[in-house]
């Protein structure tokens, strides 16, 4: 049986594989960041950031794969929101953001 720190280690390895394994990583940043401020759509997201729709769809995608966002209840339009996995790791999420904006 998996204990918390195991837990633990195994998503920072999924953040750090979410946001530093890809090319889009600081888009997945930017995406993020928004949605700890206030749940978004893709329509908004895409708006707001100034980046293509299919772009956006295919972060939210991968994001929502790793159960770091959740989708709410509605199909069109539907709105996305931190889960409590980004939450617990949020200190783990802005030392990789800072590492990020350090190189």
């Amino acid at each position: 049986m998996e204990d918390n720190n195991d837990k633990s280690v195994k998503e920072n390895r999924e953040l750090m594989n979410l946001i530093l394994g890809r090319k889009g990583g600081e888009t997945t940043i930017r995406i993020i960041d928004q949605l700890l401020e206030r749940p978004y759509n893709i329509n908004q997201l895409s708006k707001k950031l100034g980046l293509n729709y299919k772009t956006i769809k295919y972060h939210i995608q991968l994001i929502s794969k790793s159960h770091f966002i959740s989708r709410g209840e509605i199909e069109y339009g539907s709105l996305y929101y931190p889960t409590k996995k980004l939450k617990k790791n949020l200190k783990e999420y802005e030392q990789i953001k800072e590492h990020i904006n350090n190189r």
